[in-house]
């Protein structure tokens, strides 16, 4: 239990300097933001879901999850959805590599900086 709380500890403190100090994860992170408030808001207006419900859906479909619990019933909500999948998916996976790298960078930094 301690190891997740380290990781995560460690995924915020990589996303907060991200954010400071990195021009592409802050775009990144704007249209991450962007696509699931306009998902989200588009699921729960066309098809009537809650927004919990419509935010849920479009993080597990972004994540590449994808339960099968929500589906799009109208062929307008289908079409909606491959488009969004296909940009946020491609979003998705860009913050998630900007992350990784984040910390790698900082972790070789360290490493370099206390060989000295």
């Amino acid at each position: 239990m301690i190891s997740f709380f380290v990781n995560l500890f460690n995924l915020l403190v990589a996303i907060a300097y991200g954010l400071k100090k990195d021009d592409e994860f802050r775009i990144l992170m704007v249209l991450l933001l962007l696509l699931l408030a306009g998902g989200t808001y588009f699921y729960w207006e066309v098809e009537g879901w809650s927004v919990l419900d419509a935010l849920y859906f479009c993080v597990m479909t972004m994540s590449t999850i994808g339960y099968g619990d929500f589906v799009p019933t109208s062929s307008f909500s289908k079409i909606f959805t491959i488009v969004f999948a296909i940009l946020s998916i491609g979003v998705f996976a860009a913050a998630v590599s900007k992350v990784v790298s984040i910390i790698l960078t900082r972790r070789r930094q360290r490493l370099e900086g206390g060989a000295k």
